[in-house]
């Protein structure tokens, strides 16, 4: 490494710095994945990958470190690749019980500040196959973006379904940019697109009055555009705080330090399209449906009285332009997603989550949120808690969906199987559900604090019940109009 890299410095963005300092015993800050692979993966190949690949993105060879004007980035002068990388083993069967436990060891285990903030670690030997779990802190990136940097250890297949050969290993930009374009669309774009302007010039204004407070005083029409614009920031902040707090539920309480997850096995995608166009809604709407019915019957088994109650999930939000997917960093803000677990119908259960879907797109929510954190990354440390407990009071966990490629992956020459991944939860906040689809099945996962849910085996698979229900329901009638026209009642009633 030149000289001159070997102490490079450059200052952590305002919104990364948020992430970093939002970390706490109770909820360590990092993205957790896991990769199942078909074939057996060396650990030299692995770590050959990552050197050639992964370390291309010159921000993983750096650290956080504080400066007299914030925190910086510092390059590694001794970046110890071994470290990084690791070699880990199952113990007593090895089965997926025992994989569960120790990627939840994983998830509760800080890492070493004193070194930049990632790891894998490689178990050669799992079902005739290898897993890859990585964890990678969030000030580096946000999910949409480790989705990328993690497609950028793949090959596509060597051979492409109709028969055609598959772009080469040098091709990955355009398969990810494909991939971008089709599918990262029908969840994130939901959400976005129709007030993307008005995120654009919120997210623009406010980094001006950000970075360039003084300059407000001396440009009326900055000033002006931002008076216009804030109008409804405002709005949307009095909504957000005149919240009412999350009800309470074995999912809210005081947190430890121990985190469990669990996974059910992945389930065909085709079956929750199916869903979404019998009963006119989206994949991401059935999705959420499920889970929320999922959540509904985990705590019914756990004897608490559910019925009427609506809890809420934050949803992060993808806020960066499609062209800038593969930049580091966080480009996201957050949302406020009701799930009706009071609601014993599982068809008016999706017919409300629809609508709230419905009433997201024409919020400002995400744009006010990456705002927040951009000043909260700024904050003295009292002011951060302050806000990050006002936040998490209103909400009981934090929901993803991503659509990953539909197509299998190659890594080092093994195919990935299957592919789960949570993201953190911040605050006093408890619990993270994870839905993920890739190469035509859908994966869902729970990372729980363990006083909160001490074995969520059980809830993931009421997951896979609730999509069989709604499968069922579809399958029995023929459906003609709105999921929730009169003409249904009977069944409604037969499947509530």
């Amino acid at each position: 490494m030149p000289d001159s890299q070997r102490n490079a410095r450059e200052p952590m963005s305002k919104v990364d710095t948020a992430w970093l300092r939002m970390e706490s015993p109770t909820n360590l800050m990092m993205i957790t994945s896991v990769l199942i692979f078909s074939g057996r993966l060396e650990l030299k190949k692995l770590r050959h990958l990552i050197e050639s690949r992964f370390l291309a993105f010159r921000r993983f060879r750096q650290k956080a470190v504080d400066g007299p004007s914030g925190v910086l980035w510092q390059t590694d002068a001794d970046f110890d690749i071994d470290w990084h990388v690791k070699p880990a083993a199952l113990p007593g069967k090895g089965d997926k019980i025992a994989l569960e436990k120790y990627v939840s060891e994983l998830a509760s285990t800080p890492l070493d500040h004193a070194r930049p903030l990632w790891q894998f670690h490689l178990i050669e030997n799992y079902d005739g196959g290898s897993v890859a779990i990585s964890r990678i802190h969030h000030c580096y990136a946000d999910g949409l973006a480790l989705v990328q940097v993690m497609l950028s250890l793949t090959d596509a297949p060597k051979q492409s379904p109709l028969g055609h050969a598959a772009p080469k290993a040098g091709k990955r930009k355009e398969l990810a940019k494909v991939w971008l374009a089709k599918d990262q669309g029908s969840v994130f774009e939901r959400l976005l697109q129709p007030a993307r302007a008005g995120f654009a010039k919120a997210i623009d204004f406010g980094g001006k009055a950000i970075d360039k407070g003084g300059d407000l005083m001396r440009d009326p029409a900055l000033a002006s555009a931002i008076a216009r614009e804030g109008s409804e920031i405002i709005r949307e902040l009095a909504i957000a705080l005149s919240l009412a707090d999350d009800p309470p539920t074995a999912f809210k309480g005081p947190l430890g330090a121990n985190k469990r997850c669990a996974w059910a096995d992945p389930l065909p995608l085709e079956d929750v399209k199916a869903i979404g166009k019998v009963l006119r809604c989206t994949v991401n709407d059935v999705l959420l449906a499920c889970a929320a019915g999922a959540l509904r019957g985990y705590l019914r088994s756990l004897g608490e009285d559910v019925d009427g109650m609506t809890i809420r999930a934050t949803v992060p939000v993808n806020l960066r332009p499609l062209e800038h997917a593969k930049k580091l960093g966080n480009h996201f803000g957050l949302v406020f997603l009701e799930l009706p677990i009071g609601e014993a119908n599982p068809l008016r259960r999706l017919e409300r989550v629809a609508a709230s879907m419905r009433e997201l797109k024409r919020s400002r929510q995400a744009a006010l949120t990456f705002g927040l954190l951009a000043a909260v990354g700024m904050a003295p440390a009292a002011v951060q808690r302050m806000a990050l407990e006002l936040f998490s009071r209103k909400a009981t966990m934090v929901a993803t969906n991503v659509p990953g490629p539909q197509m299998p992956l190659y890594l080092a020459g093994c195919e990935v199987r299957e592919m789960m991944f949570w993201v953190p939860q911040n605050g006093t906040i408890g619990m993270g559900l994870s839905i993920l689809s890739y190469n035509g099945r859908v994966h869902f996962g729970i990372i729980a604090d363990s006083k909160r849910v001490p074995d969520p085996e059980p809830l993931v698979q009421r997951f896979g019940k609730e999509v069989e229900k709604l499968t069922l329901i579809t399958l029995m009638e023929d459906w003609e109009g709105d999921i929730g026209a009169a003409d249904a009642e009977d069944t409604l009633r037969r499947y509530a």
